[in-house]
Protein backbone atom coordinates (compact mmCIF):
# COMPACT_ATOMS: atom_id res chain seq x y z
CA UNK A 1 0.00 0.00 0.00
CA UNK A 2 2.88 2.39 0.69
CA UNK A 3 4.26 1.96 -2.83
CA UNK A 4 0.87 2.87 -4.27
CA UNK A 5 0.78 6.05 -2.19
CA UNK A 6 4.25 7.01 -3.36
CA UNK A 7 3.33 6.41 -6.99
CA UNK A 8 0.13 8.44 -6.66
CA UNK A 9 2.00 11.29 -4.96
CA UNK A 10 4.66 11.32 -7.67
CA UNK A 11 2.00 11.26 -10.36
CA UNK A 12 0.19 14.21 -8.78
CA UNK A 13 3.44 16.17 -8.51
CA UNK A 14 4.31 15.41 -12.12
CA UNK A 15 0.89 16.49 -13.40
CA UNK A 16 0.98 19.64 -11.27
CA UNK A 17 4.40 20.61 -12.69
CA UNK A 18 3.19 19.94 -16.23
CA UNK A 19 0.14 22.16 -15.65
CA UNK A 20 2.31 24.95 -14.23
CA UNK A 21 4.68 24.76 -17.19
CA UNK A 22 1.79 25.09 -19.62
CA UNK A 23 0.33 28.08 -17.81
CA UNK A 24 3.61 29.97 -18.25
CA UNK A 25 3.05 30.29 -21.99
CA UNK A 26 1.00 33.22 -23.25
CA UNK A 27 0.57 35.18 -26.44
CA UNK A 28 0.23 38.83 -27.31
CA UNK A 29 -0.72 40.68 -30.50
CA UNK A 30 1.04 43.99 -31.03
CA UNK A 31 0.06 46.53 -33.67
CA UNK A 32 3.20 47.73 -35.39
CA UNK A 33 4.38 49.91 -38.25
CA UNK A 34 5.49 47.28 -40.74
CA UNK A 35 4.10 48.44 -44.08
CA UNK A 36 4.66 45.66 -46.58
CA UNK A 37 6.10 42.21 -47.06
CA UNK A 38 9.32 43.81 -48.33
CA UNK A 39 10.18 44.69 -44.73
CA UNK A 40 10.33 40.96 -44.02
CA UNK A 41 12.44 40.19 -47.11
CA UNK A 42 14.89 43.10 -47.35
CA UNK A 43 18.45 41.80 -46.89
CA UNK A 44 19.58 44.63 -44.63
CA UNK A 45 16.35 45.36 -42.73
CA UNK A 46 14.24 42.26 -43.21
CA UNK A 47 14.69 40.38 -39.98
CA UNK A 48 15.21 43.44 -37.78
CA UNK A 49 11.87 43.23 -35.95
CA UNK A 50 11.87 39.45 -35.57
CA UNK A 51 15.49 39.33 -34.36
CA UNK A 52 14.85 42.11 -31.84
CA UNK A 53 12.01 40.14 -30.28
CA UNK A 54 13.89 36.82 -30.33
CA UNK A 55 16.76 38.42 -28.39
CA UNK A 56 14.47 38.45 -25.37
CA UNK A 57 14.55 35.35 -23.21
CA UNK A 58 11.40 33.27 -23.29
CA UNK A 59 10.23 34.08 -26.81
CA UNK A 60 8.77 30.95 -28.41
CA UNK A 61 7.30 32.22 -31.68
CA UNK A 62 7.00 35.44 -33.70
CA UNK A 63 4.54 35.81 -36.59
CA UNK A 64 4.38 39.04 -38.59
CA UNK A 65 1.29 39.83 -40.64
CA UNK A 66 2.11 42.81 -42.83
CA UNK A 67 -1.48 43.11 -44.06
CA UNK A 68 -2.95 43.70 -40.61
CA UNK A 69 0.31 45.18 -39.22
CA UNK A 70 0.08 42.77 -36.29
CA UNK A 71 2.96 40.91 -34.71
CA UNK A 72 1.78 37.82 -32.82
CA UNK A 73 4.19 36.58 -30.20
CA UNK A 74 4.14 33.48 -28.01
CA UNK A 75 6.29 33.81 -24.92
CA UNK A 76 7.09 32.36 -21.49
CA UNK A 77 5.50 34.59 -18.85
CA UNK A 78 8.18 33.79 -16.29
CA UNK A 79 10.91 35.20 -18.57
CA UNK A 80 9.35 38.20 -20.32
CA UNK A 81 6.16 40.23 -20.65
CA UNK A 82 4.30 42.33 -23.24
CA UNK A 83 5.93 45.59 -22.09
CA UNK A 84 9.44 44.19 -22.61
CA UNK A 85 8.38 42.87 -26.01
CA UNK A 86 7.00 46.28 -27.01
CA UNK A 87 10.22 47.97 -25.88
CA UNK A 88 12.30 45.56 -28.00
CA UNK A 89 10.19 46.41 -31.05
CA UNK A 90 10.38 50.16 -30.39
CA UNK A 91 14.15 49.99 -29.90
CA UNK A 92 14.66 48.96 -33.54
CA UNK A 93 12.44 51.74 -34.89
CA UNK A 94 9.01 50.14 -35.25
CA UNK A 95 5.90 51.39 -33.48
CA UNK A 96 4.44 49.00 -30.92
CA UNK A 97 0.78 49.63 -30.16
CA UNK A 98 0.65 53.24 -28.95
CA UNK A 99 4.43 53.59 -28.42
CA UNK A 100 6.32 55.31 -31.22
CA UNK A 101 9.42 53.63 -32.63
CA UNK A 102 12.83 55.04 -31.74
CA UNK A 103 13.50 57.76 -34.36
CA UNK A 104 17.27 57.24 -34.13
CA UNK A 105 16.89 53.53 -34.95
CA UNK A 106 14.50 54.39 -37.79
CA UNK A 107 17.20 56.53 -39.45
CA UNK A 108 19.39 53.42 -39.81
CA UNK A 109 16.81 51.70 -42.02
CA UNK A 110 17.28 51.50 -45.78
CA UNK A 111 15.12 53.96 -47.72
CA UNK A 112 13.19 51.06 -49.26
CA UNK A 113 11.82 50.12 -45.83
CA UNK A 114 10.86 53.61 -44.68
CA UNK A 115 7.32 54.79 -45.24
Amino acid sequence: MRLTNVIITLLILFLNNAANAQSKVASVNIKTSIYCDHCKKCESCGKRLEEAVFKLKGIKRVDIDEKTKIVSIVYNTSKTNPDKIRQAIVAVGFNADDIKGDPKAYTTWDECCKN
